[in-house]
């Protein structure tokens, strides 16, 4: 698995590696199933500390991405179902939150909205 990092980006290297791994994941380069390399390994592969690939292989299991079985290893998970379940209680946990906060419902949206075009425009 090829993943590269620059170290004079922006984006801290465990985002590189989260969001390269992500895609390849979306896109069906990395199939469901497929055994990511261990995290020493990878960090060796790149030349990072063990902890900021483990940050990145934590976040990509946090959204679904992967999935971590003991001794079988870190595994691409079967995104589409976990993405849009994930995506789903999300936006449901905001909805509630903005109706409680008294928000009217033009304003809840347009606050989705700026936060949706900036997420899109950086990502």
């Amino acid at each position: 698995m090829q993943l590269s990092v620059d170290p004079a980006a922006a984006t801290p290297p465990y985002e590189q590696i989260r969001a390269q791994i992500a895609e390849r994941a979306r896109s069906g380069e990395l199939p469901t199933g497929l055994r990511l390399p261990t995290v020493r390994a990878l960090a060796e592969e790149l030349g990072l500390a063990a902890g900021t690939v483990a940050r990145a292989y934590r976040e990509l299991e946090a959204d679904g991405v992967v999935e971590t079985h003991g001794r079988r290893g870190t595994l691409i998970a079967a995104t589409g179902d976990t993405a849009h379940r994930l995506a789903a209680a999300a936006a449901a946990e905001y909805a509630e939150r903005a109706t409680r906060l008294g928000l009217p419902r033009a304003d809840a949206l347009a606050a989705v909205d700026a936060a949706l075009r900036l997420a899109y425009q950086e990502g």
